[in-house]
């Protein structure tokens, strides 16, 4: 039976819920209806949407991919699943690398990238007021006209979305000094799971009235509401000289040292990467450089502002006295262009799982030393490079099967619990997603997990969007939680 777009409109206003639709077609075509040429079948478009750069497929294809270009073109796309009970997967650049923007069987993907205005940059405020589909980079050109720039740096800049970037809490190089996005989000737009929109956080630098629901939606990976505008906040561009220090060794536990002293000593570069032998054989074989046989475990350091070569020259101290060979240099881009090579370096050699955990940056030496028993232990290689000023490590699985090995999965296995038992976490910047889902509720435990359980229930009680993302379907079954949840005593 098929209901047209009339009645569907009658019921909303009337807030009665519409006869339930028995087919996938009914559902594609209230939504062609109301959306016109957005509503995309192509097979080509729908096999795009089961995968993004994780490695993750979804079995079965969705149900279309709905190209909205407005909020109120996604409220009507939430209206339409709501009432048909049927879910909604949000998606900007498909650059993520947990799988949580992956469409599945029955599903809606619901694509932001045509959504795309930088609609006001303000230089007295220093915020952009943008559209969720806006690429990272795209943003960060505008905003160098005004003289400013949008501080996250993730590797994907140059084809995420700031509404993904919000969505994973994304980070990059440059967390050490200028934080992750969520330091960068000042006020969002969102749509709830029944279609109402809801304007979270402030236009202002402060504001305490309420509890901060704007920054409960940062990292959220589309599961209490759909981020459609965000007004960001934006630094001045620093006309100072960058400096770059780089440092090399065979010995990983000194180049950690390194990073600890620096630290320790008060130094605060804007980037420090770490680069462990079996990544930088790869990169420098992807190069084509001619030290690929001889590789060294590498650490870059890079200082901005006033007293960037001052403190780069302390850091390079710093490196010496640890034991580094040491290299200095303004404006070397080149080897930082070294590091974000990485990624291209791994895909060169086939399907990569690129995982992300974070340690308090005490214990990085642990975790390396970590990595380093769990390749032995499962036969598998693990290149492994590092934010290193903030402790988060993104060890590198390669394989060349369709889907993940058994031994790759028990080595991440084994790798999460040990970074959780070094004081760390599942993930410092990709997100859950589908990949890490299982592993939640160990490290949150049985009450912290209940909590987010019930608060993902009140933003989204039909549980339509982004379903067998974040939670584990597995953990969830039998669970029955009334709201609101009690917090334990």
């Amino acid at each position: 039976m098929k209901v047209g777009l009339e009645a569907w409109v009658a019921n909303m206003r009337k807030r009665e819920p519409m006869t339930k639709l028995t087919t996938a077609t009914d559902v594609v075509s209230l939504l062609s209806q109301a959306l016109g040429g957005g509503v995309l079948t192509d097979p080509v478009v729908l096999a795009q949407a089961q995968a993004d750069k994780s490695g993750h497929v979804s079995s079965a294809v969705p149900l279309c991919v709905v190209e909205a270009a407005s909020t109120q073109e996604v409220v009507t796309v939430v209206r339409i699943a709501s009432q048909t009970n049927t879910p909604i997967v949000p998606r900007g650049g498909g650059s993520g690398l947990a799988g949580g923007a992956i469409g599945g069987g029955g599903d809606i993907v619901l694509s932001l990238a045509r959504m795309n205005r930088i609609m006001e940059i303000s230089v007295e405020d220093r915020w952009a007021f943008v559209e969720a589909g806006v690429i990272n980079q795209d943003l960060n050109a505008a905003a160098g006209e005004y003289g400013l720039w949008f501080a996250p740096d993730p590797a994907s800049r140059q084809w995420s979305t700031v509404g993904g970037n919000i969505a994973t809490n994304a980070g990059g190089l440059l967390c050490m000094k200028y934080g992750v996005t969520r330091e960068a989000v000042l006020e969002l737009t969102v749509v709830l799971g029944n279609g109402e929109v809801l304007h979270m956080g402030h236009k202002t630098v402060k504001g305490v009235t309420g509890f901060d629901l704007a920054a409960l939606m940062v990292g959220s990976e589309g599961t209490l509401g759909i981020i459609t505008e965000a007004r960001v906040s934006l630094k001045p561009i620093d006309t100072n000289p960058v400096w770059t220090i780089s440092g090399v060794t065979h010995d990983l536990q000194c180049a950690v040292h390194s990073v600890q002293e620096t630290i320790r000593q008060g130094q605060q570069p804007a980037i420090m990467e770490l680069m462990d032998e079996r990544s930088v054989a790869h990169i420098a074989r992807y190069l084509g450089r001619a030290d690929a046989a001889t590789p060294s475990t590498r650490l870059i350091a890079q200082t901005d502002g006033a007293g960037a070569a001052d403190e780069a020259k302390a850091i390079a101290g710093i490196w010496r006295d640890a034991g580094l060979h040491v290299e200095i240099g303004q404006d070397r881009d080149d080897l930082v262009g070294f590091r974000r090579s990485m990624h291209p370096a791994m895909e060169a050699l086939g399907k990569v799982l690129i995982e992300d955990v974070a340690v308090p940056r005490s214990r990085l030496g642990d975790m390396f030393a970590g990595i380093r028993d769990i390749e032995k232990e499962f036969d598998v290689e693990i290149p492994t490079v590092a934010h290193a000023g903030d402790g988060n490590l993104h060890p590198n699985f390669i394989y060349t099967d369709d889907v993940v090995p058994p031994n790759v999965w028990a080595a991440a296995d084994a790798m999460f619990r040990h970074a959780i038992s070094l004081g760390g976490t599942l993930t410092g910047e990709h997100g859950v997603g589908l990949l890490k889902r299982q592993w939640l509720k160990e490290e949150l435990g049985e009450a912290q997990w209940k909590l987010q359980w019930g608060i993902k229930k009140l933003f989204d009680p039909q549980g339509i969007l982004n379903p067998g993302k974040v939670f584990d379907p597995a953990d969830i079954d039998g669970v029955s939680l009334s709201l609101p949840v009690a917090l334990p005593r």
